[in-house]
C-alpha cells in the first residue's frame, strides 16, 4: 500500500484509497485485522490522526469495522449490498439535483430499467413481496392518506417489485432509480395525478406478477410511464400558462 506525500490530494483520502484498493485487490480479505494505528502511521509516514480519519472514511463507506478489547482493532468487513443502498441513493440524489436532470431523461431511465425487471419479478417474486405490494396498494386506496404517504407507499410498491426479481445487483442498481428518481417524479406530478388512476395502474401490475405474467407486468409499467408522463406535461404547462 503506498501514498503519495507530495500530491496535493487529502493524505487522509490517500490512505483509505490505498486500504480500499487492496481490499478490492483481495491483497486485504474479509475478517482480516488491519495494521494498528500506530503501524499505518509508520508505514504510510503520516501522523496517527492522519490514519485515524482515513479509517473513519473507511468505516463510512462500510468498508471496515472495530472491535474493541484485547484482540480489538479495526477489521475488513463483508459489505453487503444492503449496506450499500443508502450510498447509491444519496449519490444518485446528489447526482439528478446537481446536474438538473430533466424529468423527461429520469422517466425513461426509471422505467427502462424497471421493465427489465418485471419479468424476473413475475417470475420470482416472492409471497411477502407480493404482499407487500398488495398492503401498498390498500393503503393508497385510503381517503386519509397525505401526499407525503402516498408517495412513499408509491416508492414502497416498486421497491418491492424490483426486489421481487430475486436479483441482489438489479436491486442495488435500482435503489437510485427508485428512491431517488421516482420521488423527484412524484414531487413534480403529485398535485396533478388522480390516485384512483395509478392505484389501478398498481393493481394491474401486481395482478400480473401474480400470475406470473411478465409481458403484461411490461405493459402496465408502459401504461403507468404514460400516465406519468401526461400528469408532467399538465404540471409543466399550467406552470408556464401562470408565468406568461
Amino acid at each position: 500500500m503506498r501514498i503519495d506525500p507530495n500530491s496535493s490530494a487529502d493524505l487522509s483520502v490517500q490512505i483509505a484509497q490505498a486500504i480500499k484498493d487492496a481490499i478490492i485487490s483481495g491483497d486485504l480479505n474479509v475478517d482480516e485485522r488491519l495494521p494498528s494505528e500506530a503501524e499505518l502511521s509508520e508505514h504510510f509516514q503520516v501522523s496517527r490522526p492522519t490514519v485515524r480519519e482515513a479509517l473513519k472514511r473507511l468505516a463510512a463507506q462500510s468498508l471496515i469495522r472495530t472491535q474493541r478489547g484485547a484482540t480489538g482493532g479495526a477489521f475488513v468487513k463483508r459489505l453487503s449490498f444492503e449496506d450499500a443502498y443508502a450510498q447509491q441513493i444519496t449519490t444518485s440524489t446528489l447526482l439528478l439535483s446537481m446536474n438538473a436532470v430533466s424529468f423527461d431523461t429520469a422517466c425513461e431511465a426509471r422505467y427502462a430499467l424497471e421493465r427489465a425487471c418485471a419479468p424476473l419479478s413475475a417470475a420470482r417474486c416472492s409471497a411477502d413481496q407480493l404482499a407487500t405490494m398488495r398492503a401498498e396498494i390498500f393503503r393508497q386506496q385510503q381517503p386519509g392518506l397525505t401526499d407525503e404517504a402516498f408517495c412513499a407507499s408509491d416508492v414502497a410498491f416498486h421497491r418491492a417489485l424490483v426486489d421481487g426479481a430475486g436479483n441482489p445487483v438489479l436491486s442495488y442498481q435500482l435503489a437510485g432509480a427508485v428512491e431517488a428518481m421516482q420521488p423527484l417524479m412524484n414531487m413534480i406530478t403529485f398535485t396533478a395525478r388522480d390516485r384512483a388512476t395509478i392505484t389501478a395502474l398498481h393493481g394491474r401490475i401486481a395482478d400480473a406478477i401474480e400470475a406470473g405474467d411478465g409481458a403484461a407486468a411490461v405493459a402496465g409499467l408502459e401504461d403507468l410511464e404514460g400516465e406519468t408522463r401526461k400528469l408532467a406535461a399538465d404540471v409543466f404547462a399550467a406552470r408556464a400558462a401562470r408565468s406568461a
